[in-house]
């Protein structure tokens, strides 16, 4: 069985509250390998009590208390960040918007060929993008084209993930070109199979008048601070 698929399995078992040492003799691995597929999985009291060895148990009470102070702590620390991160950046003026988005563009945009094309796997990025090209260049979603691009083994989902990215953009499926798919020789299987959308390609279907002011625009976010740094 690939090693892919044990690691899964022992996943779940772990999070049924199985020992490492049982996950182990189960799946007829190594107790190191396993320890290592599940060891960022915290149990709950109720599955540590289970255990049947008391210095196991000891050991994972602590690492359980541990754990779950860290996590509190990471995320009073994510929403306090996420707070501030509002309180900074507020509204965006529409020079602002326009900066932000040439910065994106630079490093996820097309600019080898005379496309405007940007392609990203992350939903805010992409439809923040597509409000710089709207309210930056007037540009509105019938002159878009839109291409999903995933790995073969999520083909039968396709209709599914280009359903997803349609209600992501606002922009219908019409205007959804045919699908990308990467064909890897790796057969690995993923946890999240049924919540993976892969890459959204955006671009327009006309990008003449709009490429050549775009690339000028990264010039001069390029010279802006000067030709070099320090």
């Amino acid at each position: 069985m690939a090693k892919s698929q044990l690691r899964l399995q022992a996943r779940e078992l772990r999070k049924k509250g199985i020992s490492v040492n049982k996950i182990a003799l189960e799946l007829n691995v190594a107790k190191s390998t396993a320890s290592l597929w599940v060891r960022d999985i915290v149990l709950s009291i109720e599955q540590l009590e289970i255990l049947k060895n008391a210095s196991v148990l000891g050991a994972e009470r602590g690492r359980l208390k541990g754990a779950l102070i860290q996590k509190e702590r990471r995320l009073k620390a994510l929403e306090e960040y996420k707070k501030l991160g509002l309180e900074t950046i507020g509204n965006l003026t529409d020079r602002e918007l326009l900066i932000a988005g040439i910065a994106l563009y630079w490093g996820e945009g097309c600019k080898k060929t005379r496309e405007v094309q940007f392609c990203n796997s992350d939903p805010k990025m992409i439809q923040f993008l597509l409000i710089w090209l709207k309210k930056c260049f007037d540009i509105e979603l019938q002159e878009i084209r839109c291409k999903v691009g995933i790995n073969e083994i999520y083909k039968k989902r396709e209709k599914q993930i280009k359903e997803y990215w349609s209600k992501v953009t606002g922009i219908p499926l019409e205007q959804f070109t045919k699908t990308s798919f990467k064909h890897v020789l790796n057969k690995k299987i993923y946890g999240n199979f049924d919540c993976h959308y892969g890459t959204l390609s955006v671009k327009l279907k006309q990008p003449s008048r709009f490429y050549g002011k775009i690339i000028g625009l990264i010039d001069g976010l390029a010279e802006s601070q000067g030709s070099s740094v320090g």
